[in-house]
């Protein structure tokens, strides 16, 4: 049978599949456990919890109860932290449960981090950036090479590679991706532009809801022609430049930009980003005709 596709292959990604070892294969039993005494886990990967799910949750959970135990780790102190089922567990508050049904493992603090990121990818999907700031606590914290870290999380070492660049997105990038604004396929690209050039790409990529291919197209007209970073000057342009770029934007999808000289001519200038970019134009003028 395949290996399915997807990040997490399960603990055995982590922990081995050979003979149990207390230290890498922690052994656990099942408690019911008061709500109070449990508290989220502080590298957990999920920063975001969608508030109507978590209600339609909490309605479940007064119907049905608790399907599937949380899972916990004792500390020190006595209270329990999450390992996976912070979603459960703050449902189970707006549902007004007193405790709650949950493995405790015994797991030391290197793979409590490995644990969780592992799990939560399992159970729900993290966006991207999520999965990207997780793996790089995971390297972080565990002291893993990309490699070993491909290994345990199941992925292919390219795509943790991918994954990791976008850390090194602007955080305007960054922030879009994570709100759901552009798609991982979209970061990817706006990647592979010229830092200076990767807001500017984002902008583009949202004003006129490029597809992803279209994003790699602008990215790679903007590495055979660079276009010139706009002076002082050229931002006190009339507003009726601003009002033809717009009008030209109804065409053309690649980046139009204005160059006005001394003399008072200048130069219009249309990226395209091979011949096919030539015909398409054609046909949208002749469709206007």
């Amino acid at each position: 049978m395949k290996q399915p596709k997807g990040l997490g292959r399960g603990l055995d990604a982590i922990f081995g599949s050979e003979a149990p070892d207390v230290k890498l294969r922690p052994m656990s039993h099942m408690a019911q456990i008061a709500i109070t005494e449990i508290i989220p886990n502080p590298t957990q990967p999920r920063t975001q919890f969608d508030e109507e799910a978590l209600d339609e949750l909490a309605d479940s959970i007064r119907q049905l109860g608790i399907i599937q135990p949380i899972t916990v780790r004792r500390t020190d102190g006595g209270k329990y932290i999450i390992i996976s089922g912070e979603r459960r567990w703050r449902a189970a508050q707006r549902a007004d449960l007193d405790t709650l049904p949950a493995y405790i493992r015994e797991v030391d603090d290197e793979n409590l981090h490995a644990m969780a990121l592992v799990e939560n990818i399992q159970r729900q999907d993290l966006n991207a950036i999520e999965v990207a700031l997780g793996m790089q606590r995971l390297m972080e914290e565990c002291h893993l090479t990309q490699d070993a870290l491909s290994e345990k999380v199941g992925k292919k070492r390219s795509s943790v590679s991918n994954y990791l660049r976008l850390l090194k997105l602007p955080d305007p990038v960054q922030l879009a991706l994570k709100e759901g604004v552009i798609s991982m396929g979209h970061a990817k690209a706006i990647a592979g532009a010229p830092a200076d050039e990767q807001l500017r790409v984002l902008k583009r990529c949202v004003k006129k809801s490029l597809s992803v291919r279209q994003v790699e197209e602008l990215v790679r007209s903007l590495a055979e022609q660079p276009v010139p970073v706009p002076t002082a000057e050229e931002e006190e342009y009339p507003e009726s430049y601003s009002q033809l770029v717009e009008q030209l934007e109804k065409f053309f999808s690649q980046e139009i930009s204005i160059k006005r000289s001394r003399h008072g001519g200048g130069k219009i200038t249309i990226g395209f980003a091979d011949d096919a970019d030539i015909e398409r134009f054609i046909r949208r003028f002749s469709d206007r005709s």
